[in-house]
């Protein structure tokens, strides 16, 4: 009989790909971590990964993985319910976003409505997300892309121009607009890979045969705009960052194209329990004013 212990080892070596790394994030021998993966291919009977050179997930793998997550995520939701009826609170709520920038608004007025709600907010990046939701690792996210994948439910929230950010005395910064093309050769300050900034930044560059000319790479936005404003380069800047507490001293100037911009999109998944604090998170965000935002 397969044991809870090793499907959640499964599963944390099918999302790595790697048994020593596999193995440190679990806190285990590698060669302990080893024996249970291979038990576990003999008691179905197939391997789940291919081993010639490195370890990699084969199509059993991921079909297994994929019922894994959903049998171990409706068992910690059960074990969420059962806990929720005992008490008389709203519960918990785990929000996953790309950024929580455009967030504070909401979640501010979240928190003041309910503050005896608990709230846990994670990082994560939009490719992880479908696969969070279904395993019923987080019960919403909020996603700076639309994410196309089954089993989720979705609303959007607002669609976001994103122009480019440069120094007051940049020669950019006197233009009303600028095209992609325009941009090739100069320099980019960005957000690091899997970020949804970088992401569409690479996306653009790349529907028009082009590689944009990275200089810095960095993980704070309100890093990024300093960088920008002291003439380190320039770089792409959602228009919602126009009305947050970042005051970079820089300029912003629209671009001249339809697929440069971000559409912030709400995921839960399909037919999941979310606690009375989830559910009353979603219609917090779903019903915000985003035009308007906390102004």
């Amino acid at each position: 009989m397969v044991e809870l212990n090793s499907l959640r080892q499964f599963l944390v070596v099918a999302r790595l790909e790697h048994l020593s790394r596999a193995a440190e994030e679990l806190r285990v021998a590698q060669p302990s971590l080893s024996r249970t993966i291979a038990r576990l291919e003999s008691e179905l009977g197939t391997p789940l990964f291919d081993r010639s050179g490195r370890l990699r997930l084969n199509d059993a793998g991921r079909l297994f993985r994929d019922h894994v997550e959903r049998s171990l995520g409706e068992l910690d939701a059960g074990r969420r319910a059962v806990a929720e009826a005992g008490s008389a609170g709203l519960g918990a709520v785990r929000l996953a976003s790309e950024t929580f920038l455009t967030l504070t608004g909401p979640l501010a007025a979240y928190k003041r409505a309910h503050p005896s709600a608990e709230l846990e907010l994670q990082w994560s990046p939009a490719e992880d997300m479908p696969r969070r939701l279904r395993a019923q690792d987080v019960d919403l996210c909020v996603s700076s892309q639309p994410i196309h994948a089954d089993g989720l439910e979705s609303v959007r929230l607002f669609d976001d121009a994103v122009g480019v950010g440069t120094a007051l005395d940049h020669p950019l910064a006197r233009r009303a607009s600028v095209r992609i093309e325009e941009l090739a050769g100069q320099p980019f300050v960005t957000a690091r890979r899997g970020h949804w900034l970088r992401r569409l930044l690479d996306r653009v560059f790349a529907a028009r045969d082009l590689t944009p000319k990275i200089v810095c790479e960095a993980d704070e936005p309100g890093a990024i705009a300093e960088l920008i404003g002291a003439g380190l380069g320039i770089g792409l800047v959602p228009g919602f960052a126009r009305r947050t507490a970042v005051r970079a001293p820089l300029t912003w100037v629209a671009v001249d194209s339809p697929d440069c911009r971000r559409r912030v999109t709400l995921h839960w998944a399909t037919g999941s329990h979310l606690s009375p604090a989830a559910q009353l998170m979603r219609d917090t965000i779903s019903g915000w004013d985003w035009p308007a935002g906390d102004r």
